[in-house]
């Protein structure tokens, strides 16, 4: 039974997000119909990662076993056949070495936030930015950020609902940097702790609009405290960019 590494695109905003929810619109459901319409095969896939309602994705990655040996491209353009309407794309299909895994097998995750920082919202962005309309000091940001590289107890930028074991992540990347009117805030670990990037950019964005210091931000991380947090930025900013094997 052969697998198949599925690099995946989409838009997180019809979705309760990636993973199956019973009735309830994911991205993992539309995928697996896709597969079932394609080949007639019901399956559950695997996924690098799990995105949140709203959130969405140029590089996340997922795996699928078939019954019958298809040549990549074929299951790629099959796939994005029965996925017309929905905005989400198959990129790149291969045939996975013997023994990987979409989740298991990773190494590295990749995040981008994206801020629209200007008095004007977003038209063309609506849903895929987060606007925050105070000018945002993109390299106080990034200085406080440094304080998050390394292995800590992020326990402060935890969501109350994460199922994790332990609250102790590595962060290899916090980077912010400006474009133009926009913050991009990126950030790379092995694995995150639900809602922790959201968790961080918003607590970064209040260093930003200068209502905290890189003092402030680095107690509310050694606080190991939920209650300390900043507000959660929203999820629309966020994208899993890509993932690492």
């Amino acid at each position: 039974m052969p697998r198949y590494r599925l690099l995946i695109e989409y838009d997180g905003r019809p979705y309760h997000g990636f993973q199956a929810q019973g009735a309830l619109a994911s991205v993992q459901a539309s995928i697996e119909r896709a597969v079932e319409g394609f080949c007639g095969q019901a399956l559950r896939l695997q996924a690098a990662g799990r995105t949140d309602a709203g959130v969405h994705a140029t590089g996340q990655v997922i795996h699928i076993d078939l019954q019958k040996a298809w040549r990549p491209e074929v299951v790629r353009d099959a796939l994005n056949a029965h996925l017309v309407p929905e905005p989400i794309v198959v990129l790149q299909a291969a045939v996975a070495p013997d023994g990987w895994h979409a989740r298991f097998s990773a190494t590295k995750r990749r995040y981008l936030y994206r801020i629209l920082n200007r008095k004007s919202p977003p038209a063309l962005d609506q849903g895929r930015v987060w606007h925050v309309k105070k000018p945002l000091d993109a390299q106080a940001m990034h200085a406080a950020a440094q304080a998050l590289v390394g292995r800590h107890d992020f326990t402060t930028f935890r969501d109350l609902a994460c199922q994790a074991k332990s609250p102790v992540k590595t962060l290899d990347v916090a980077a912010v940097r400006r474009e133009g009117e926009q913050v991009m805030l990126e950030f790379a670990s092995r694995s995150f702790l639900h809602r922790q990037v959201r968790s961080m950019t918003g607590s970064l964005a209040e260093v930003g609009v200068g209502r905290w210091s890189a003092a402030d931000l680095k107690a509310a991380l050694e606080a190991q405290d939920r209650k300390a947090c900043g507000p959660v930025a929203p999820p629309g900013g966020l994208y899993l960019t890509g993932v690492e094997y």
